[in-house]
């Protein structure tokens, strides 16, 4: 079983919706990776989710344990309040992101993982490193795009980060 892997995320997106991005910092033991990307119109909760999202794709062996520090509130409650299970339940009808919800399922099943909120912009180094990461990438000459979010969809995420 491999060794405990931290991961630390966070989203930013420059107007909500805007260009946006996410920056994740993984490490284990001596091992470390930072990864970003930026995209062209997009809303921070999906940046905050895909961080966590890319941050656990990166890792090679299934069953490792993984603890994830956000910042977010949506990602951190829809997980530990079991929201989450329920919007699966219900093919998360009515439910904003289910693209990138499905693919955190999809990951998040593979590992044995803890996810832990910790107060955003208060001096912790990792996520102000991530958050860093984030809003260079949303800065970026070549944005990605963000092919889940739709703008003109009227349950598209606006302004709100709770559920």
């Amino acid at each position: 079983m491999p060794g405990e892997i931290i991961i630390y995320t966070d989203g930013a997106s420059r107007g909500n919706p805007g260009p946006g991005g996410y920056g994740t910092v993984l490490v284990s033991g001596k091992h470390r990776l930072e990864k970003s990307e930026g995209f062209r119109l997009t809303t921070n909760n999906r940046m905050e989710l895909l961080a966590v999202i890319a941050g656990l794709e990166a890792l090679k062996k299934p069953g490792s344990n993984v603890t994830i520090y956000t910042d977010s509130k949506y990602v951190a409650d829809a997980v530990s309040k079991g929201w989450l299970l329920l919007w699966e339940s219900k093919a998360f009808k009515k439910k904003k992101n289910p693209d990138l919800w499905k693919r955190f399922l999809d990951v998040y099943r593979k590992h044995n993982v803890k996810i832990i909120w910790i107060k955003g912009h208060a001096g912790h180094p990792e996520n102000e490193l991530c958050d860093k990461l984030a809003v260079e990438a949303s800065k970026m000459e070549k944005l990605s795009e963000d092919y889940g979010f739709n703008p003109e969809d009227p349950d598209s995420e606006l302004f709100t980060e709770s559920e």
